[in-house]
């Protein structure tokens, strides 16, 4: 059974491949971080595009990690042009366009912030439960505090026994 006939899969879960789907997603992924090129990872990858891009409409976690694998590949971009740009090139041979991957991250900056964000809305859940925590402790703490003020004599009660111990010590005196 070739890789084009695990295409015919709806996802991942349903390939009569499945078992052995997971060796081309290595590569794949892999491929996109280091390159952000699709294309240049399907190669790598040796699967159709037709296969990756269905699993990417249809499989929310292949999508997710497509997703993340772009988004590592656009950090390491943006990493090596600011590297590039702040200690100038490489002695070695390799010709880097910094135009090219200047445009290149500006034309997908809204896909990364779109992403960044979906990726913050799905933390968002973790922090307000850790708030939600924090605010149960303390107030916690509070009603401890409170429950002990109440057991403590109060300024008036105090002054009263003030008052009290000094009457008692004039009344010794005379």
């Amino acid at each position: 059974m070739d890789r084009e006939q695990c295409s015919e899969a709806k996802s991942c879960a349903d390939c009569p491949k499945a078992n052995t789907c997971p060796d081309w997603h290595a590569p794949f992924f892999n491929g996109l971080a280091e390159t952000s090129n699709v294309k240049a990872a399907i190669k790598r990858a040796k699967i159709s595009a037709s296969h990756v891009y269905r699993l990417k409409r249809e499989d929310p976690a292949f999508a997710n990690q497509w997703n993340e694998a772009l988004l590592q590949g656009y950090e390491s971009l943006e990493l090596e042009t600011l590297d590039r740009l702040r200690h100038g090139m490489i002695s070695d041979d390799r010709k880097y366009d910094i135009a090219n991957a200047l445009r290149l991250l500006g034309m997908h900056r809204d896909a990364v912030a779109k992403h960044r964000a979906f990726k913050a809305h799905n933390n968002e859940e973790a922090v307000i439960q850790a708030i939600n925590a924090k605010i149960s402790a303390l107030r916690h703490v509070e009603q401890t505090a409170v429950r002990t003020i109440d057991l403590l004599p109060s300024k008036a009660s105090e002054k009263a026994l003030e008052k009290q111990e000094e009457s008692k010590h004039k009344e010794n005196k005379s």
